[in-house]
Parts: C-alpha cells; structure tokens; sequence
C-alpha cells in the first residue's frame, strides 16, 4: 500500500461525512445517503486490501470486524453508520501509520567506509587494483590513513591502527610484523606493508555489511497491541451478530451488533496513546521509529550495552599528570597541550581539553613536525619539547616505570613529555566512565530490567573493571561483531531484549536485538539506521525516561482498549436485543470513541520522570561546580605528586612541594568544598529528598578537611624543627596519599549522583 493512502482516506471520509451532514441539514436525504455511501465504498476497497494481507502473512486483525461492518452497513442501506465506521478506520489507520513508518536500515555509512581498492606490491612495483582481483597470498601496501583493504598479516615491523570502526574503541593500537589485522580498520600510523590472508567477500569488514543486512531481515514483525486484542474479540463480536441474527430473524440486529462491535477503541484509542507517547519522548530527545518500538520497550527485560560512547565517554580524557622531579605536573600539561595544540590526533586533543579546562596559557610553538603514530615534536618557551611514545626498550627513570605500572594497571594510555632530549613527565589518558551511567542503570533496574550486560570488543580487564563499578549482571569482552549478534540473539530467546550502542561495529547487533537504541549525538549514521530508538542527546539516562515512557503509554493502550471493548460489549448486548438501531449505535460507538481517546490522550501528560525535578538556580550550581570539577584536577594531581615525592626523595624539595600542595588546598579546594557545603547541597536537598541524603556526602567534606588541617600541623612542626623529620614522613604520605583517594572518590561521586541531575 502506499504511503500516501492513509491521509488520503482520512481527508475523503471526513470530506463524505461532512457532505452528507450539510445535505441532510438541508433535507436532501438522498444526496445524503449517496455521500454517506462513496465514503463507505471509498474506505471499504483499501480495508479488504489490508484484510487480504494480513491473512497471507497468517494473521487476523481489527480490520476485519471493520470490513464486515462496512460490508453490513451497505447491506442494509445504513450508510450513516458506514460512514461513521469508515472515518473511524481512516483514524486509526492514519495515526497507526503516523507511529509505524520506519526508516529505512539502509547501509550506506557502511558501505561508504568500506575500500574499493588495493595497492598491490608486485615485483614492478606498486599498482592500485580492484579489491575484487586482490587474492590471498598477495603483498599489499597501505598508505598512512588508509583504510585496510582486507584481512591479512603485518609484514613490516610494526603498524599503528586505529581499530574504533571495528572494537569501538577510541585509543590506537600497535600490531607487530606477523600479526594479524582485519579490514575496516584505518592506518594510524606509517604506512605498512601486509600479506593478504582473505579476499575482499571473505574479510571482516564484508561480513559486518552481510550481518547487518542479513539482520534486519531477520527481526520478526511486531504483533501490534490492537491486533492481540482483536484476536478473542473478533469471534466474540461475530457470535454475538450470528446469535442475534438467528433469534431474532432480523439482519439488521446482525449489522446493528457489528456496528457497535466496531473496534474503534483498538483502532484509535491504542494508536492515540503510542503516538502520544512517540511525541512525548520525543520532547526528550528520543526518537522512536514506530509504535511497535514503543510497545516493545515497555515489556523489555535484559539490557545488552556497548561500553565505549555508551557507558564511557567514548573519547580519551587525562586522567592524571605525573612529572619528573623538580617540576610540577600543571607544567608538563601545559608544554604538552602547547605543542600538541595543532594536532587532529584524538590523544592531542584530549590533552589540549584538558589545558584549556584548567585555563593555563598555552605557548605558541614553532619547528612543529608530526610522526604518524609516534607524537609531535617542536620548540617551545626556549626548550626542544616532543610528545607521544617513546621507545620500549629506553632505560627510564624510577617515576617513570611507576607510570608504567599505573597506566597497566588503569588500562590508560601514556603521552609521553620530553624535554631538551630527557624525561620531563607523562600524561595519563583513559575513557573514562559516563557519570550519568551509574544512576542511568539503576532507574532501568528499577523500571523493569532483570539483567544488564555489556557487550564489548575492548579487552576483558577494562571492561570488567566498568561491568563492576556500574554492577552489571554479566560482561562480554572482545567480541567481534558477528560476536555481539550472536550475543544478542541468545539473550532474545529468553526475554524481550534492547542493545544499545554507537558505533558502526554495532549496527548488526542494533538490528538484531528486539529494540535497538543508537547513540545518536556523536554515534555513526550506520548505527542509527539500524536502530529502532535514537537518543539525540548525548545521555544515556534519557533511555530510562523512554522506558518509563513506554511503560505508561503501553499501560494507557491497555486500559483505554479494555475499557472500551467492555463498554462496546455492553453496547453489543443492547443491539442484539434490539433496543440499538445501526445509526444509533453508530453514534453511541462515536461517544465511546471520544472517551476513550481522551484517556489515551493522558499519554501526553508527563508521568512519573526518571530523574527527579531540579529547579533552574540548583541547576546553574550544577554547572558551575561541575566546571571547578575540571579546574581542581590540577590540585588533585599535585597531592598525589607530593606523596610520590615525600617517597622518592624527602628533602628541602619535599617540603616545597607539600608547601605548595597545601597553599592549593587552602585557596582553592577548601573554598570550593565550603560553597558546596552551604550552596549547592541545600539547593539540592528538595529534589534528593531532604538534607539526609546529602549527609554522607557532606562527611567526606569533613574528612577533607580534617586531613587538609592535619598537613598544615604537619608543616608547622617541620617549620619548628628545620625541616621534616623522620618520625613525620609515614603520617604525612598517609594524610596525602588518604587525602588523594577521598577527594578522587568524592568527585566522582559528585559527578554521578549530583551532576548527573543537569543537562
């Protein structure tokens, strides 16, 4: 059927009712029947189509018991009432039209990614083929951001490659000579030669397409909510008319009872609501394909969830900044954001963020020279300056193995600061954790969802280490997307199932799943395409406000239907007794109609919000002690850096750096845990409950201040005595060392239940 049939149907009907109402007013009768008629013959032919249709696929549905009436209308020469009948099929098809018209899956992101061509290596030198003639066997070539042509194996020493397309992670890796790649992903680095080990239908990326497709085409039809009804009602409706029709001798009792027995409130009020619904969550920024999504998601049970762009960030943030002796952590960040300022890579970028965050003035550099894979190197402020990795096997020095262990330990990646030609410091980078997920989660608990996994391609540790902190039921780590549909598939036979992701490695996996939700702000168009729910906003809590959504309109379907179908029922009863007339119950079906539309109506209305209500000021507090967040990452950072000191090498130099570290605290931490206390924590208050559930949080205030005190003591002792003394150092490290983990642990916490709130 077309598209455009539903519309036009509407506008005809109305337009034959309308007509014949005017004719009738003006007691030309006939011409009243004769518009009241067409409308009913022109709504008639396009429902027999969809009746039709339905019992090829094996299915039976409300738009039977409406063909009968408007085939029993005609009849018996009631042809106000199939003209009511029909306007009201045109309705509800419309507005069931309006919620179901789906996006195409169309693959095209995918397809536009994939290669076309090959530089092939052959003993005349290097030729561009079609993929198609690249066999196994052959020695390709791929230049510096270049996508890999196919499968094979790294023939040159090493290859720096970023894998996101694929894994969905944002950090490069290095594959060593020997090693295997896949298609799809791109060179980061120089380029590289390769030996082709599949052909262009038999390599990774070729499959992801063929998963994608293959799908899409899979995923079983949603059963709409009108349709199970109509399942038992239908019959009934056809009993009772027979029933009628025997005792009493009389069609048109028959036509009567089907007339009332139309389902209007499956064919409007179900669609009213979802459509009310589709609108209302739209206002949130979650776009629903269809009200068969909708319904779907309101019965959902597991949650799978990609990890990088949906439980991460989904882009590398520094997470920390150590520095060599002598100098101090705020600068190794700056002279690493001045020099990597012009640089697209994803790491310089992140650093540069996180300069500009803290509002350090950046040098200009000059001699600038960017190595592929390797970092930028260039003069700045006097000094040769570079940054990005240093070779692995360098002697380094003792801090610099530490970071070495840390960033192991962490999963994070190091740019690396070099200064003058010798170890000035690192830069620690890490995707780290969405701090609306923890929250997000536990509202999808609480609407409904009994198991939460992650799917993920990064490795098994990192993910793990989320999958605990946000207490996922289960992780699955270093999946291949043919991984992730299998996944998903598995989880579908047991419950109703919804996949969430972003990136182009997970579009197959969106579309298998009985709900896909696409990260639609910064995710891929492919992943989008394959979905059947898009966030616009860059939040995963808006799918929890979807689901509370769903739940509710789904709920209101239900009741406006049974409500209806109860009074139709009644309705139906007095029809087969006569005391209903067509027209008259025509009519009285219109009144039923009405209400229960306006019911389904309160769709619209805003229900129960997963996130509590915040006022515009505690909003505006929000953002501002979420910006101080960013400026005292530098404090932070300097009270770890004392402490490793106080370990490496308690001196005059020591003392300094505690000096230093608790002129910071005073001026600046301590201020900004005062305003929180006494401005942002009562505004607050209202929309968590009350003071008590800020309680815990204002006593790790108090834990930050009693051990920014006990340093100052500490310093008022070393000042008495010349200097630190050894029964000092092992309290002192402790207070720094405690005080570091608190105020990580409190920011965090901040972040996740306060922050979280605003958008």
């Amino acid at each position: 059927m077309s598209p455009r049939l539903e519309p036009v149907l509407l506008a005809v009907t109305a337009a034959a009712l309308i007509a014949g109402g005017i004719a009738w007013l003006m007691d030309a009768g006939d011409l009243a029947g004769l518009f009241w008629e067409l409308g009913t013959l022109f709504a008639l032919v396009p429902a027999v189509g969809w009746v039709l249709a339905a019992l090829r696929q094996g299915r039976t549905g409300v738009d039977l018991i409406a063909v009968l009436a408007l085939g029993g209308t005609l009849a018996v020469h009631e042809y106000l009432a199939g003209a009511l009948i029909a306007l009201m099929l045109a309705t509800g098809r419309t507005l069931e039209a309006a919620a179901q018209r789906r996006a195409s899956h169309d693959l095209r992101t995918l397809l536009e990614h994939a290669p076309r061509s090959a530089r092939r290596r052959t003993r005349a030198g290097v030729t561009m083929v079609p993929l198609a003639e690249v066999a196994a066997g052959d020695l390709l070539v791929v230049g510096p951001g270049e996508v890999v042509p196919v499968d094979g194996r790294v023939e040159s020493a090493t290859a720096v490659l970023d894998e996101s397309v694929l894994t969905g992670e944002p950090l490069q890796v290095e594959r060593a000579g020997g090693e295997t790649v896949r298609s799809g992903v791109v060179n980061a680095g120089d380029a590289f030669e390769m030996r082709a080990t599949a052909t262009e239908q038999g390599s990774t990326y070729a499959g992801i397409v063929r998963l994608a497709q293959q799908a899409g085409a899979g995923s079983a039809p949603v059963v709409r909510l009108a349709d199970r009804y109509a399942a038992w009602f239908l019959p009934l409706s056809l009993a009772v008319a027979g029933l009628a029709w025997l005792i009493s001798g009389s069609a048109v009792r028959a036509v009567a009872v089907l007339v009332v027995a139309t389902p209007c409130p499956l064919l409007l009020a179900a669609p009213v609501a979802i459509v009310s619904g589709l609108s209302r969550a739209s206002r949130l920024g979650v776009v629903i394909r269809d009200g068969g999504a909708l319904e779907n998601l309101g019965r959902a049970r597991t949650l799978l969830l990609d990890k990088t762009g949906t439980l991460t960030r989904g882009r590398p943030r520094v997470v920390d900044v150590t520095a060599a002796p002598g100098i101090r952590p705020t600068e190794v960040l700056r002279l690493a954001a001045s020099l990597d300022q012009y640089s697209p890579h994803v790491l310089a970028q992140a650093i540069v963020d996180a300069a500009r965050d803290r509002k350090l003035e950046l040098s200009i550099p000059s001699d600038v020279a960017e190595e592929p894979g390797r970092g930028a190197t260039g003069t700045a402020d006097g000094h040769r300056l570079a940054i990005g990795r240093i070779a692995a096997g360098e002697d380094r020095p003792t801090w610099a193995r530490a970071v070495d262990k840390r960033a192991l330990l962490d999963g994070a990646a190091v740019a690396w600061l070099t200064l003058d030609g010798h170890l000035a410091g690192a830069v620690l980078l890490r995707d780290p954790l969405r701090p609306d997920a923890p929250r997000t989660l536990r509202h999808l608990r609480a609407a409904g969802f009994t198991r939460l996994l992650m799917l993920t391609g990064d490795r098994a540790a990192p993910a793990r280490e989320v999958a605990t902190v946000l207490g996922l039921d289960d992780v699955r780590a270093e999946l291949s997307p043919a991984d992730k549909v299998a996944a998903v598939r598995a989880e579908g036979e047991r419950a109703v199932t919804v996949m969430v992701g972003d990136g182009v490695n997970d579009a197959p996996a969106l579309a298998a799943a009985d709900i896909g939700v696409a990260m639609g702000a910064r995710g891929s168009t492919a992943s989008s395409e394959a979905a059947d729910i898009i966030l616009t906003t860059d939040r995963v809590d808006r799918l929890a406000d979807a689901v509370a959504i769903a739940q509710r309109a789904r709920r209101i379907a239900v009741q406006s239907a049974l409500g209806g179908m109860l009074m139709s029922l009644a309705a139906m009863a007095a029809a087969a007794v006569g005391l209903l007339p067509p027209a008259a119950g025509a009519l009285l079906q219109e009144g039923i109609d009405v209400a229960v539309i306006l019911n389904a109506l309160r769709a619209l209305r805003v229900g129960q919000a997963a996130r509590p209500a915040l006022a515009p000021a505690a909003e505006a507090l929000i953002h501002r002690f979420a910006a101080e967040h960013e400026g005292l990452q530098d404090v932070l950072e300097s009270v770890r850096d004392t402490a490793d000191r106080l370990s490496d090498s308690p001196g005059p130099q020591a003392l300094e750096a505690v000096e230093e570290t608790h002129r910071l605290l005073v001026q600046r931490l301590l201020p900004h845990e005062y305003a929180e206390e006494h401005e942002l924590y009562p505004a607050l208050a209202p929309t968590l409950g009350g003071p008590e559930a800020t309680a815990t949080m204002s006593r790790a205030h108090t834990e930050i201040e009693r051990l920014s005190r006990r340093i100052a003591i500490h310093l008022q002792l070393a000042h008495a005595s010349g200097g630190l003394s050894p029964e000092q150092l092992d309290d002192l490290r402790s207070c720094l060392y405690g005080l570091n983990t608190v105020l990580r642990l409190h920011f965090t916490q901040e972040e996740e239940n306060y922050f979280s709130l605003a958008p």
